[in-house]
């Protein structure tokens, strides 16, 4: 038990209590744990407990959804069975408001809208390729957007997403909008940024707490790199 607190100053989480702990995480760090062997968001959350409450054994941490490695923001985390049970139905069943902010390079056209699209994912390649028509593979992908604003020499774009597909807002903004995410060169952005992030963020999050019942709205302050700087000026919308 003499590792050191992994969030001493508090300022990743979010939000917590006896049944949520929700992190602001850092691009880079996976959700859950895979093929590459990296410490993941769930085993760091777990150590956390475990040093915060002084637990013998290991805490128990559920994972109940995950936004990309190279992406920012708000992760929700289960630290009861009960809590993650009744999760997983509320993020199945689209319960869940989620907000994400997006840089990119151009204003889109037009400037707000929805966007539908037919997913497919390549597992081997690890890449998405979105159709605008019913394909027979595809996963129906839907989301709405708006032009908040320039952001320094950026578009800062507001995302809500409908569906939750792996690689979603990323494949639609590129694909729909032309307007790929800065950084992500893997759906069409020119070049990668200096810490090989990607410029999307979950910025905020609505639902109901699954045990008590309250109303939680979540927000998870932009990463204090550069690239996102600017944007901090668009906190109050």
């Amino acid at each position: 038990m003499n590792r050191p607190n992994l969030w001493s100053d508090q300022k990743e989480i979010l939000f917590e209590d006896n049944h949520l702990l929700i992190i602001n995480k850092p691009a880079g760090l996976l959700v859950q744990g895979d093929s590459t062997g990296d410490e993941p968001l769930s085993t760091k959350a777990a150590e956390y407990l475990r040093f915060k409450y002084k637990k013998p054994g290991a805490a128990f941490v559920g994972v109940v959804h995950r936004i990309d490695r190279p992406v920012s923001g708000i992760v929700v985390l289960a630290k009861t069975s009960k809590a993650l049970s009744r999760l997983n139905e509320m993020f199945r069943d689209n319960k869940v408001h989620k907000t994400y902010w997006a840089l990119v390079g151009k204003r889109p056209e037009p400037e707000s809208g929805q966007l539908v699209h037919w997913l497919v994912k390549d597992p081997i390649r690890n890449v998405t390729k979105a159709y605008p028509k019913l394909h027979p593979q595809g996963l129906r992908s839907e989301l709405s957007y708006e032009l908040l604003g320039q952001a320094g020499n950026r578009q800062l774009l507001q995302v809500n997403p409908v569906t939750g597909r792996p690689h979603q807002i990323r494949v639609q903004l590129a694909t729909g909008l032309g307007t790929p995410i800065v950084g992500d060169v893997k759906y069409g952005f020119l070049a990668p940024l200096p810490d090989v992030s990607i410029a999307l963020h979950a910025r905020r999050l609505e639902l109901e707490h699954p045990v008590t019942k309250e109303k939680l709205c979540i927000e998870a302050p932009v990463p204090e790199v550069a690239h996102w700087e600017a944007a901090k000026a668009f906190y109050a919308q």
